[in-house]
């Protein structure tokens, strides 16, 4: 499930409901990391001039100036392209993933459906590592898209996974990555932390979303947290360092507050004004625009 039942988009990014009926209240745990700024000029600029560089039209449009406007032109969304497929990709793993642990819970599912969407895609690599995995690790899931919430804090989130692994209980976060030159699957991004720990430092989890039932977060005292790399060519779990944590969950604390900030911030009122010059004794004070002077 990529859009939980609570989560809602709104101006102010994702933003979850106590129940299907009720209004926005908080941040997600994603929306509170994104206040993080992230520079991806760079990579932006890289992805344009790759799509112009295997563009197969670009030796006929040399020396034509409108062709070369038309291939720069499709070229300057080449990031936005990426993304928007990456993303898309990304939910059908997450999918088949939450499948696989439905199917072990005993509860409904559509695995093979969502086995078969990956494989029209040319994505069934992602499944066969993803099994691979699961039996290796012998995973034994307790919970799967699971949405929590803290109230203290103001935020809330769905954990792709909560699960046994070797007896210990582990929460779990799922990352679709990419695979590097030498066919390994690409690193994760320590943001993840982050995440995990938000998770792990829930209030409580959703029963009912049609009541707004809660109850309070049973896996609070979880060892283990995991941010898993699922790619074509393997799957890497990777376990949060329990010595960071303290320091990612003040950072994910920080964040929060800069998001409520700016929504205070934004909801104050005109941040400026206009303002004239002041006045002096031999020439009536004059403003060159409306607004106050200075006194």
């Amino acid at each position: 499930m990529t859009q939980p039942q609570l989560a809602h988009q709104t101006e102010y990014g994702r933003m979850y409901a106590r129940s299907l009926s009720g209004v926005p209240e908080v941040p997600s745990i994603t929306t509170v990391i994104s206040q993080q700024n992230t520079d991806l000029s760079g990579w932006v600029g890289h992805m344009a001039a790759t799509a112009v560089i295997e563009d197969p039209r670009l030796s006929q449009a040399v020396g034509s100036k409108p062709q070369l406007k038309t291939v720069a032109r499709q070229a300057s969304n080449a990031a936005e392209r990426y993304r928007d497929e990456a993303a898309a990709r990304g939910d059908r793993v997450h999918n088949y993933a939450e499948q696989v642990g439905l199917h072990a819970l005993g509860k409904p599912h559509q695995m093979a459906q969502m086995r078969a969407l990956l494989a029209e895609h040319g994505e069934g690599a992602y499944a066969d590592r993803f099994d691979e995995w699961w039996d290796l690790y012998d995973v034994r899931p307790l919970a799967t898209e699971i949405t929590v919430w803290n109230g203290t804090i103001g935020y809330a989130g769905t954990l792709d996974l909560v699960a046994s692994i070797g007896g210990r209980t582990c929460i779990i976060d799922y990352k679709t990555k990419g695979t590097t030159r030498d066919g390994r699957v690409k690193p994760l991004d320590a943001k993840v932390v982050m995440q995990l720990v938000a998770g792990l430092k829930a209030e409580e989890s959703l029963v009912d979303p049609v009541a707004g039932t809660w109850e309070p977060w049973k896996y609070g005292d979880a060892p283990l947290l995991l941010g898993v790399a699922v790619g074509q060519t393997e799957v890497v779990a990777h376990q949060a360092n329990p010595e960071v944590l303290p320091d990612h969950w003040r950072k994910f604390w920080s964040l929060r507050q800069v998001w409520g900030y700016s929504q205070a911030a934004d909801g104050a009122g005109p941040a400026l004004r206009p303002i004239g010059p002041p006045p002096t004794s031999s020439v009536p004070a004059a403003s060159p625009v409306p607004g106050a002077q200075i006194q």
